[in-house]
This record gives structure tokens, C-alpha cells and sequence, in this order.
């Protein structure tokens, strides 16, 4: 089940994303920057959704809004949880949601050193635009066209 994040959910988005994230420090050499996203003002903006299992919250989803496009902005799926196809199931429930917002074109962005996530990203149907440093991480951005 998919469902928009609520007050309280603050807790179980904190647990999803350090666990998802925190064995990356080692490779990129840094935090990776969804740890250390404001998760409480996201949930107030009503920008995070929840793709929870009868037990708990296995993946969160970030979606923010832009002028041209929609910004995927975070994808966690608890490392317990992967293999299950709910990382999919988020990129294809973002790209629905975009769809019915009234976007045409859907973006993201990953670390460079999260060479696996580009795969991915690139047999999800995204194209990369370019590479670049933006707040001290070296990231791919990508997008995809929803038309």
C-alpha cells in the first residue's frame, strides 16, 4: 500500500532513509544528502509518500513540484525490505502522480557513486542529462519523458 505520509510518520521516514542510505558513506566518502533532509517539513508540505507492508514502512518516496517538471527527489527502500519490487513500484507510482499533476516531464538525480542507481534509472526508461557538483555532490540528473 502507497499512502501520503502524515504527522508521526516523521520516525518511521528517519528509520527507512538511514537505513537505506547509511551504507553509502563508506563508498561516496560523505553523508549521503537524504540523510540529512529536513523529513518532518517535507511530510508538514505534504511531499513524501510511504509504501508500507502489513508490518511497517518498507520505502519512502519524495516528490517535489517544479515549474517545468516533477523532481523525484528520493527514493529509500529499508535494505530488509529490497527485492520485492517496491522500488519500482514507487519510480512508477512518482511517475503517475506527475502524470496526473499535469507534467509531461519527470526528473531526478542521483550520486554519481551509486553507479547501480543509473542502471536502474536507465532501464526505467530515464535518459542522463548531464553531470555536475551541485552542494558538494558529485551527481548524475536524468529525466524522463512522460508524453
Amino acid at each position: 500500500m502507497i499512502r501520503q505520509a502524515v504527522e508521526g510518520d516523521e520516525a518511521s521516514v528517519h528509520e527507512v532513509v538511514q537505513a537505506a542510505y547509511l551504507p553509502y558513506v563508506d563508498s561516496i566518502g560523505v553523508r549521503p544528502g537524504p540523510l540529512d533532509d529536513d523529513y518532518a517539513d517535507l511530510v508538514r508540505q505534504r511531499l513524501v509518500w510511504l509504501l508500507e507492508d502489513a508490518q511497517r514502512v518498507c520505502a519512502v518516496l519524495v516528490l517535489c513540484p517544479e515549474p517545468e517538471a516533477m523532481l523525484l527527489s528520493n527514493v529509500a527502500v529499508d535494505p530488509a525490505c529490497q527485492g520485492r519490487g517496491f522500488g519500482r513500484q514507487l519510480v512508477d507510482f512518482a511517475e503517475a502522480r506527475a502524470r496526473d499533476a499535469g507534467f509531461s516531464l519527470i526528473r531526478l538525480y542521483t550520486n554519481a557513486a551509486m553507479s547501480g542507481n543509473v542502471a536502474l534509472y536507465q532501464r526505467l526508461g530515464y535518459r542522463e542529462t548531464h553531470r555536475g557538483v551541485e552542494h558538494g555532490f558529485n551527481r548524475v540528473f536524468m529525466e524522463k519523458s512522460l508524453a
